[in-house]
């Protein structure tokens, strides 16, 4: 059985209309995927020498950052690691037992490289400890507990995709946790050091991120079995029934209805609705780089776009496949390109503007930084922005707004294909930045970032045009494609 559906997998990856797309995609992250898996073996073998020349002891050095390890790689998992997909109606009329549904797409994520890629530092790193006379026994049961934990991420990543509020929740603790730390503050590794410590010095202690992993897999498994129907989620109950006019936009004409029809989209579904989030996360992208002093001067300016970029890289990205469910009866009217072009574009910029106001709390780190901050929403109006509604001509994924059932229905806000192809927009600005610091003046740095916002902004209707042209070449692909239901 689970062959079969194997096969099935194939066969739907090879005829989709994005094959082409999907499979350069999945070349490249290959890639990526063996150099990272290069970098994370060395990491490993060199971790120990690495520590011990710093006076550091590297077992209990690790421990102690165990705690935001394992934080981190489950906001990653949050933001990037697509939940496993299976359209599960036509096989409900199939004479396919349920828990081998559950089972198999539960078991596709242990095939991710977000749980096997931590091999590659944790397998070499216990390695060179049993060399250099640690217990092997307790290096065995330490890494154990490491891969329970690993995987207890995968399926936490699994629930909180499925429950919105639980993963809001969980990123405000663990920014909050980062920062009291950061400020000295709180230090909560005084506490998780003895734990993580104590899985190599404490027989058995290992066995509870055991069983509280098959705990968990026990209960993933009975929440989807459980509401493996056809009609699961199809009725939602509403106590408050409301309805959103916004006669306001009216006087914009066509531009106004269509920005109506995008501000009650993103209002009314969840998957929108998770983009929303997203990428007011993005603000605190920041944090990470300014008052950094331990990077590139020149990564400022990469943190300035992403901080007043949050809503155009996550919701733009996907523009026109937000429409997808109803782009054919769209494109049958009598509605020009232009006007839904430069409605997208509009909502983009707004969006940009409201994440640059927001974004004033930067001022706390100086002028300088705030300044870099607002040069990158110019470029992001100016240039981003174009190259988002251009790249999308050539997006043919369609997105299922009604579709919010996590392991069984894809409702990421993006993931790590669509945040490769945000890679081509950074490198303009990297580059005229850094050209400017090369020339010895960061703030001619910021000027060439800026007069580049400034140009696409001053021709964007040069530009509009382009884009209009390119949407109407690929307009019955994009149609064919959206027609695809798996």
């Amino acid at each position: 059985m689970i062959k079969k559906f194997i096969y099935l997998e194939w066969k739907a990856f090879t005829r989709s209309a994005s094959f082409g797309a999907n499979l350069a995609m999945k070349i490249l992250l290959g890639f990526l995927m063996i150099y990272f898996s290069l970098l994370f073996i060395g990491a490993g073998v060199g971790a120990f020498y690495l520590l011990k020349k710093m006076n550091f002891e590297p077992l209990i050095t690790i421990n102690k950052f165990l705690i935001y390890y394992f934080l981190f790689d489950l906001v990653i998992r949050l933001l990037m690691q697509a939940i496993p997909v299976l359209n599960i109606k036509p096989l409900l009329v199939l004479p396919f037992k349920k828990p081998t549904i559950v089972h198999f797409s539960l078991g596709k994520t242990a095939l991710s490289f977000f749980n096997w890629g931590h091999a590659l530092f944790f397998v070499p790193f216990s390695t060179v400890l049993v060399l250099e006379g640690y217990d092997i026994i307790g290096i065995i049961m330490w890494l154990l507990a490491i891969f329970s934990l690993i995987y207890i991420n995968n399926f936490l990543n699994i629930i909180l995709s499925n429950i919105d509020k639980l993963f809001v929740v969980f990123v405000v603790i663990a920014i909050g946790l980062g920062a009291a730390q950061y400020y000295k503050l709180f230090d909560i590794t005084i506490f998780t050091t003895p734990f993580f410590q104590g899985l190599y010095t404490q027989k058995g202690l290992f066995l509870i991120p055991v069983l509280v992993l098959i705990g968990l897999y026990q209960f993933t498994f009975k929440y989807f079995k459980n509401n493996l129907f056809l009609d699961a989620g199809l009725s939602k109950k509403e106590d408050i029934a409301a309805t959103e006019n916004l006669v306001w936009l009216n006087q914009f004409g066509t531009l106004g209805t269509f920005l109506k029809n995008d501000i009650k989209l993103i209002r009314r579904n969840k998957r929108s609705k998770t983009t929303l989030i997203m990428s007011f996360f993005f603000l605190f992208y920041g944090l990470i780089f300014f008052g950094n002093t331990h990077q590139p001067a020149v990564m400022y300016i990469f943190a300035g776009i992403f901080v007043s970029g949050g809503f155009l890289f996550v919701f733009g990205q996907f523009v026109p496949s937000w429409d997808s469910s109803y782009y054919q009866l769209m494109m049958t009217q009598n509605i020009p390109y232009r006007g839904y072009i430069t409605s997208k574009w509009w909502l983009i910029v707004i969006a940009t503007f409201i994440s640059t106001i927001l974004a004033s709390f930067y001022l706390f780190y100086g002028w300088e930084v705030y300044l870099t901050i607002v040069v990158g929403a110019i470029y992001n109006i100016g240039v981003n922005s174009h190259l988002v509604l251009l790249g999308g001509a050539f997006t043919k994924t369609p997105i299922d707004l009604s579709n919010a059932g996590g392991a069984f229905g894809d409702k990421k806000a993006f993931n790590v294909s669509a945040m490769l192809l945000t890679l081509p927009k950074l490198l303009l600005p990297l580059g005229l930045y850094g050209l400017g610091l090369y020339l010895g003046d960061k703030t001619l740095g910021l000027l060439l970032v800026a007069g580049a916002g400034v140009l696409g902004f001053v021709f964007r209707n040069t530009v509009f045009s382009i884009i209009e042209k390119r949407y109407k070449i690929e307009k019955y692909s994009t149609i064919s494609a959206y027609k695809q239901k798996n």
